[in-house]
C-alpha cells in the first residue's frame, strides 16, 4: 500500500503548477563533482551486474568467492571475484571479468586455486569494513568502491533492486576509507528512509519526473544522480534540499529549479 501511495503522489506532483519564479544561478562547481561521482557509481553498478551474469553463465563455483570489486581502467571495467583470507591481510581472486567491445560484454578468466591479488586488496578490505559498520534494514544492499583524493576510497552501501520495475532510493551511506583499506576516515549518511517506487506502464498516466526532499543535506547526493541514471523510464528528479529545489537531469547534471517535492528521505 505504501508503494501505491508513493506512486500516486509522484503522478500527482507531475501535474502541479510551478511554485514561484525560477531562480537564475550559475552551476556550483561542487555540483559537477556530485554528478561525476554519481555517473561513476552508475557505471560501477552496471559493470558489476553484467560481470556477475557473465561469471555465473561460465558456471563459476561460488564457494571460491564471497565478494566482488570493480575498477575502471583505460580499456574499460575489470571486475574481480574473490575473498579475503582469515587474517584479512590478503585477497584471493578466483575469477576476473574484463569488459569487452560493448559495456554489457565481459570475458571471464579463471584462477583456480584462487590467486593472491595485491592490486584489489585495499578495495576489498575497504568494502568489508564498511559493510561491517553499516546498519541497514533486513534487505539486500550493494556495495561499490570508487577512488577518492589522496589515494583514499569512497565506499557506497545502497539498497539493491530486488524487483523488476521497482527502484529503491535512500537508506544509503558513503564511507571515506584510508588508502590501505583498513580505516574508516569518515562516514556520511546520504539518506535516511528507503523509497521503493514503481512507475506505471500506462500512456494515460505518464510520469514525467520524480521528486523527494532531503533532510540530511542542502544539496543532492551522489546516489541521487545514480538513481536518475539507472531507473526506467529515464526521467529527471526534483529534490528539495536546504532552501533550494534542484533538478537532477536525465544525464546526471544538476540545476536549480522552481517547484518543490514532498517525500523526505
Amino acid at each position: 500500500m505504501f508503494k501505491n501511495l508513493l506512486l500516486a503522489a509522484v503522478i500527482l506532483l507531475c501535474t502541479l503548477p510551478c511554485l514561484g519564479k525560477k531562480k537564475e544561478q550559475p552551476p556550483d562547481p561542487a555540483w559537477a563533482g556530485i554528478t561525476a561521482c554519481g555517473r561513476m557509481l552508475a557505471e560501477y553498478d552496471f559493470a558489476a551486474w553484467h560481470a556477475t551474469d557473465a561469471v555465473f553463465a561460465a558456471h563459476a563455483e561460488k564457494g571460491h568467492f564471497n565478494s566482488y570489486v570493480a575498477k575502471r581502467t583505460n580499456a574499460g571495467w575489470v571486475v574481480v571475484f574473490g575473498r579475503l583470507n582469515d587474517t584479512r591481510d590478503k585477497y584471493f581472486v578466483a575469477y576476473k571479468a574484463v569488459q569487452g567491445a560493448t559495456p554489457e560484454q565481459f570475458t571471464i578468466s579463471e584462477n583456480l586455486p584462487p590467486q593472491e591479488d595485491a592490486t584489489f586488496y585495499p578495495a576489498a578490505r575497504a568494502l568489508e569494513i564498511s559493510r561491517g559498520d553499516f546498519k541497514g534494514e533486513k534487505r539486500p544492499y550493494n556495495g561499490a568502491v570508487l577512488p577518492a583524493e589522496s589515494n583514499q576510497m569512497y565506499v557506497y552501501i545502497y539498497p539493491a533492486q530486488t524487483q523488476t520495475g521497482i527502484y529503491p532510493l535512500g537508506g544509503d551511506v558513503r564511507y571515506l576509507i584510508s588508502a590501505d583499506g583498513s580505516t574508516i576516515v569518515e562516514k556520511r549518511q546520504l539518506h535516511k528512509a528507503i523509497l521503493e517506487i514503481a512507475y506505471p506502464n500506462d500512456p494515460a498516466r505518464k510520469v514525467v519526473a520524480g521528486t523527494h526532499n532531503h533532510v540530511l543535506s542542502d544539496v543532492p547526493e551522489d546516489t541521487d544522480v545514480f538513481y536518475v541514471l539507472t531507473r526506467k523510464p529515464s526521467i529527471p528528479e526534483y529534490i528539495g534540499a536546504g532552501k533550494h529545489v534542484y533538478k537532477v537531469q536525465v544525464d546526471g547534471t544538476i540545476v536549480l529549479e522552481k517547484w518543490g517535492p514532498c517525500f523526505q528521505i
